[in-house]
C-alpha cells in the first residue's frame, strides 16, 4: 500500500489503502509535536484491511511538527517537575477549535466511503482529542484507540459517558512513561470500564511510545472489529 497526501474537512493528511479492499476506515492522531508521518509507517504492518487517514495538527510546534492545541511549555515542564502528570482536571482552550475541525475532517472521510465503518484514535494529545470528539460532539464510531493518553475535562466527559455504552475501546499505557502518569492511564481504562465500553487494556513496561507490543494489540483490536463486519 502506498500513501498519498490527501485534504478532507480543512485537514491536510496521509491516507493509506484503496476503497475496494477496506472493510473500516481508521482516522489515527498524531501526539503533540508529532506528525502523521511518525504514525503511518505502522499501517503498512497492521495487515488490516481498512482505510487509514493520519490527518495533520491544526497548530504549528516549531518548523515541522504540528498539534492540536497548544501547549504551555513553561508550565508543562513545572508539573513535571512533581512528577508524571494526569490532566483530567485539564480543559486546553484549544479544545473546542480541534474538536471542530477533527469532526469536519470525519465528516469528509464518511462521504468518502458512507457504506465503511470508522474507528477513531490517537496517541497522547490525539487520543485525548478523539475520545473528547467522540463524547461532546457525539461523533458515531465502530471503536476507539487511546494510546498513552488521559482524561481531560472530566466533569464534561463524565456527563456524556452514556455513548461509550457497548463500544469497543483499546487503551494502552506505558508503566514508566515520564510525561502521563501511569496512573492518569489505569483512570482512563476505568473511566471506560464505568462508562460500560467493551475495554481492551494494554499496559507495557516502557515510557510514552508505542512499541511492538501495542501495535499488535493494536493489529488484534481492528482484526476483532474487522470480523464484525463480515
Amino acid at each position: 500500500m502506498q500513501s498519498q497526501e490527501c485534504t478532507l474537512g480543512g485537514l491536510s493528511a496521509l491516507r493509506v489503502g484503496t476503497p475496494e479492499r477496506a472493510r473500516m476506515q481508521v482516522v489515527l492522531l498524531h501526539g503533540y509535536a508529532m506528525r502523521p508521518e511518525d504514525l503511518e509507517p505502522f499501517s503498512h504492518s497492521l495487515g488490516t484491511p481498512a482505510l487509514f487517514y493520519f490527518p495533520r495538527g491544526i497548530h504549528a510546534v516549531g518548523a515541522t511538527t504540528r498539534a492540536w492545541w497548544p501547549i504551555d511549555e513553561e508550565r508543562r515542564s513545572q508539573q513535571m517537575t512533581v512528577g508524571p502528570r494526569d490532566l483530567y482536571r485539564e480543559s486546553p482552550p484549544g479544545r473546542p477549535a480541534a474538536r471542530a475541525a477533527l469532526c469536519a475532517f470525519l465528516d469528509a472521510v464518511r462521504s468518502q466511503a458512507p457504506e465503511l465503518p470508522l474507528v477513531l484514535g490517537g496517541f497522547s494529545q490525539g487520543g485525548m482529542l478523539a475520545c473528547d470528539t467522540v463524547l461532546c460532539a457525539r461523533q458515531q464510531v465502530m471503536g476507539l484507540v487511546m494510546l498513552s493518553s488521559s482524561r481531560i475535562a472530566f466533569s464534561e466527559w463524565q456527563s456524556n459517558f452514556e455513548v461509550l455504552a457497548g463500544m469497543p475501546v483499546l487503551v494502552s499505557h506505558g508503566q514508566h512513561d515520564s510525561d502521563l502518569a501511569f496512573r492518569a492511564g489505569e483512570a482512563l481504562r476505568d473511566f471506560h470500564r464505568d462508562s460500560k465500553a467493551d475495554v481492551t487494556w494494554q499496559p507495557f513496561d516502557g515510557g510514552h511510545d508505542i512499541p511492538l507490543v501495542v501495535w499488535r494489540a493494536l493489529r488484534r483490536f481492528l482484526a476483532e472489529l474487522g470480523r464484525k463486519t463480515e
